[in-house]
């Protein structure tokens, strides 16, 4: 279940790494969808960075069917660290919380707080109302189905690739980072009302250097997990300019096995659509080539200039098919041009 890392991956770094000269940061963010589509996390997360460690970055969002989105983020105070048997095992910011239950078998997450009560058209058209302001929590039990596929950006791997691969890589994040799919239980608390609920999703933890800045020329980052246990996903960035390799890296999980893969058909972010845009992709692997149809149904948007120097962001939960079977999981797009042709 853990691939090749070690158990203490799955752990926290119990203090800050020495600022200025060691950067390395330490994030957790999952997507978690319930089984049924009637609700989606498209993503919450959170950053402990050496530069402001006890007062982490963290975000969420929450989508419904119908196109309300909850969402939040800001700065907020760490949690304590060790766990009751003195394990690393909790990371959090502000009102979210994850904690390692078992290193790559369970895990948690918690929100508890105050989240901004919107609408995706809203979000599309830059019309949110900030201080429409409503509680939200959650709580969930996450039990992972497979081994994680792993990124190593060790030096040993980094200096092998191609200037375009490397280019990326600076902005995947120079260390590891891994993504494992999961499934899961707990409640949700909205409106006053609470109900129980199974997700479907992933997680991915990360420990590495990371530079935002190299992140802009877009990206497009998916995953599921079916009611079978096959899963699939990659994460993939544009061709250079100078027509050098970009970073394509993917994975088809099937019978027990984690295979190797490359994305070759990319939905790349082109248009901004509540609902109903076509994320089929498909990758290439010892396998041969897997077919996944998608199609995007609780979307939330990033589009303003002042995120990330202007880059269009959406994360959203889609609804993807396989040989017959349904299920819901992520897509995370990006482009650095798309901004100009909506305004």
């Amino acid at each position: 279940m853990r691939g090749t890392l070690p158990l203490e991956a799955d752990f926290m770094l119990e203090s800050a790494p020495t600022a200025p000269f060691d950067w390395t940061r330490e994030g957790t963010s999952y997507w978690l969808f319930e089984e049924n589509g009637d609700f989606g996390i498209p993503r919450n997360g959170v950053e402990a960075e050496p530069w402001s460690w006890g007062n982490r970055r963290y975000q969420g969002n929450f989508a419904f069917r119908d196109g309300r989105v909850l969402r939040c983020a800001g700065l907020g105070a760490m949690p304590p660290i060790l766990d009751a048997r003195g394990r690393p095992a909790i990371l959090g910011g502000g009102p979210l919380t994850y904690q390692c239950i078992e290193p790559f078998e369970r895990w948690s997450v918690t929100f508890d707080g105050m989240v901004v009560d919107t609408h995706i058209s809203d979000l599309i058209g830059l019309t949110v109302d900030e201080t429409r302001l409503v509680p939200l929590k959650y709580r969930f039990e996450l039990e992972m189905v497979g081994p994680p596929n792993e990124q190593d950006i060790s030096p040993e791997k980094f200096f092998t690739w191609g200037k375009g691969k490397q280019r990326d890589a600076v902005s995947v994040g120079l260390g590891w980072r891994f993504e494992q799919m999961l499934r899961g239980e707990g409640e949700v608390e909205v409106d006053g009302t609470t109900r129980s609920a199974r997700v479907v999703g992933s997680r991915v933890k990360r420990r590495s250097v990371r530079t935002d800045g190299l992140f802009l020329r877009g990206h497009n980052w998916q995953s599921v997990l079916f009611p079978d246990g096959r899963a699939a996903g990659y994460e993939a960035r544009p061709v250079h300019e100078d027509g050098s390799e970009p970073w394509n890296e993917g994975f088809v999980y099937q019978d027990g096995r984690m295979y190797q893969a490359k994305a070759t058909r990319i939905p790349w972010l082109s248009q901004v659509l509540e609902r109903g845009d076509d994320v089929s992709f498909e990758l290439e692997s010892e396998l041969g080539l897997t077919r996944i149809e998608g199609v995007t149904e609780l979307s939330s948007f990033h589009l303003s200039r002042n995120h990330l120097r202007g880059l269009a962001l959406g994360q959203s939960g889609a609804r993807y098919s396989w040989d017959g079977q349904t299920a819901y999981g992520m897509v995370e797009r990006s482009s650095a041009t798309l901004l100009n042709d909506l305004r």
